[in-house]
Formats: C-alpha cells, sequence, structure tokens
C-alpha cells in the first residue's frame, strides 16, 4: 500500500511546485479581500503571456543541459525590428510577424551551431549573442518606438470571455505554445533525444541520437519562443524599446528550476515551467494585494524560493546516486 502512495523521485519538484502555487492562492484568498476570483487568477496568465512562451523555449535548453542568456534581449530585439518597420517603413504587421519570428529562429540557430561544432561553453557563446542582440536594439534607435498601427491596437485591446473574466489573445497563444511543447517534449523523437543529451551527452552519442541536430534545433526553439514572445511583448506594451525584457533571461531560468527542471539537464517539465511562471505571477499579485510592500520583495521572494527549489535538487539526486550505490 505504502509503495503505491510513493511518488516518484524525477515528479517530487513538480509536485512540491504545484502544492506551493495552491497553498499562495488559498494563503492570498484568505487574507485579502477580492483575491479568490477566476479574473485574478487570469490576470497571472495575462501579465505573464510573453515569459510563459520564453521560458518553455528555455526548458529545453536546460533540460539538454545548455543555458540560454540571449532570450531578454531578443525580445527587445523583436520588439525594436518590429516597431521600425511597421511605423518608420509601414510593412504590413503580418509580414513583419513572420520575419521578425525568422529572425530570432535564425539567431538561435548561429547560437546553436557555433556551441556545437566550436565546443564552446552555451554560457560564453549565449552571453555574447545577449549582448549583440541588445546592442543591435541601439542600432535601429536609442528611442522608444511606439505603435500606433491598428492592427496592434485591436490585437492588445482583444478579450475573450471566460466563466468569472477573460483572457487575452496572448494567453491562447502561450498555452497553444506549452500544449505543443509538451507533446514535443514527451512525445516525439527530438524530446526524447534532448533529454538523453542533458541526462549524458556521451552516453547519447554512443546510442546513436543525433546530438548535433538536437542541440541545434533547441536553441532553434528557444530563439524562437523568445521572438515569439517578443511579438507578445509589442502586443502587451504597444512600443518597441531596447530596454524592454531587461534582465528578464534570469527571470525565466527562476521560472524553469522552481517549475522543476533539473539545472543539470535531463530532467524537467514544461508543465512545471507553467506552474513557475505562475508562481512568479502569484508573488508579485500578493504584493500588490498588501498595498505597501515594495515590488522588490518579489526578487526577494523568488530568490528565496530558487535557493530552496535548488537545495531540493541537490537533494533529490543525491539520494539518487546513493540508492544506485546500494542497489
Amino acid at each position: 500500500m505504502t509503495s503505491k502512495l510513493r511518488i516518484d523521485s524525477r515528479y517530487l519538484p513538480i509536485v512540491v511546485t504545484l502544492g506551493l502555487f495552491i497553498l499562495m492562492f488559498l494563503v492570498g484568498s484568505l487574507r485579502y479581500t477580492g483575491f479568490f476570483s477566476a479574473q485574478v487568477f487570469y490576470n497571472l496568465l495575462i501579465d505573464n503571456a510573453f515569459l510563459i512562451v520564453v521560458a518553455v523555449g528555455m526548458t529545453f535548453v536546460i533540460v539538454s543541459g545548455g543555458i540560454d542568456l540571449s532570450v531578454g534581449s531578443v525580445i527587445a530585439l523583436t520588439t525594436m525590428i518590429s516597431a521600425s518597420l511597421v511605423q518608420e517603413h509601414h510593412v504590413p504587421p503580418l509580414v513583419v510577424i513572420p520575419l521578425v519570428l525568422l529572425v530570432g529562429t535564425v539567431f538561435g540557430w548561429i547560437m546553436g551551431s557555433i556551441i556545437h561544432y566550436f565546443e564552446l561553453q552555451p554560457f560564453i557563446v549565449t552571453l555574447a549573442g545577449m549582448f549583440l542582440a541588445r546592442g543591435l536594439c541601439y542600432v535601429i534607435s536609442i528611442e522608444t518606438i511606439t505603435i500606433d498601427n491598428p492592427f496592434y491596437q485591436h490585437i492588445s485591446q482583444m478579450k475573450i470571455p471566460l466563466p468569472g473574466g477573460f483572457i487575452s489573445i496572448s494567453v491562447v497563444i502561450a498555452l497553444v505554445v506549452v500544449a505543443i511543447a509538451i507533446y514535443l517534449a514527451h512525445y516525439t523523437r527530438f524530446g526524447r533525444a534532448a533529454y538523453a543529451i542533458g541526462g549524458n551527452e556521451q552516453s547519447a552519442v554512443l546510442m546513436g541520437l543525433p546530438v548535433a541536430k538536437t542541440k541545434i534545433l533547441v536553441y532553434m526553439l528557444s530563439g524562437f519562443c523568445s521572438a515569439l514572445a517578443g511579438v507578445i511583448v509589442t502586443f502587451y506594451m504597444l512600443s518597441g524599446y531596447g530596454l524592454h525584457a531587461l534582465g528578464l533571461e534570469l527571470d525565466t531560468i527562476a521560472a524553469v528550476v522552481i517549475g522543476g527542471t533539473l539545472l543539470t539537464g535531463g530532467v524537467g517539465f514544461v508543465a512545471g515551467t507553467l506552474v513557475g511562471v505562475c508562481i512568479q505571477g502569484i508573488i508579485q499579485t500578493m504584493i500588490m494585494f498588501e498595498g505597501t510592500l515594495s515590488s522588490w520583495w518579489t526578487k526577494i521572494a523568488i530568490g528565496v524560493l530558487l535557493f530552496l527549489f535548488i537545495v531540493l535538487q541537490r537533494v533529490l539526486t543525491a539520494g539518487k546516486k546513493l540508492n544506485k550505490l546500494g542497489a
């Protein structure tokens, strides 16, 4: 009976994450008037739709044993290219959006190729990509470019009614991305190869898995997700600016780790990342309802959670090694 109730250690971080989110929502509901409502939950998704999308791409990168520090800069570059083309060159949005998605994907392909073929650390390559993309923003303009195109304004104001409230089109995009990512991660050869490479790259090579192709595809996927998140930011902010998404790469990594993905690779869940983003959002919401706390308390709370989850991952990894030695 006990063995049936025992949770696999791989799923323990995501169970803890989900339990923490439910607990925080209950505490908020008991403490603050108006907190327990469907619209508060919908607002978590509306305000963090772009973070969900970029965190999905980061999940694949970390699962494969890498890291991508360029995601925030690619988002800013996407907003700048979109705003410049739409406002200053009058290019139709339906041409601009596929173009910026292609730019983000190619950016990821370049970084993935350099990482694999030159055998360089992902940290160094994506750090260079971060500076490159952020610098390119200021080549386009050092000022904010406001978007008043009717297409972008219509999309930004669109509300999709649901029981108890509404969501934005950005939430629909984010949830579709999550659903596709779950399928890719758990039901395709690409997903299985990404997990295998993150677990042990040498073993993946010996197993005959397409390591080079998978690693490059992982960074292409991250670049695509970053560009798509940039498109969502343009819908949300209606502007392009070189300082958009400054430091977002760290929030993204935090969401992925809190969502149960091992920083060492090989273990992780896209659904857990979604909950990790929601936990960050609910911390911000609770601070907003409190009214007397600075927004910097969000960073402090996320920092504490990150420490706890890294320690939890370390304990689980050590326990797994001890079990193997015992066997």
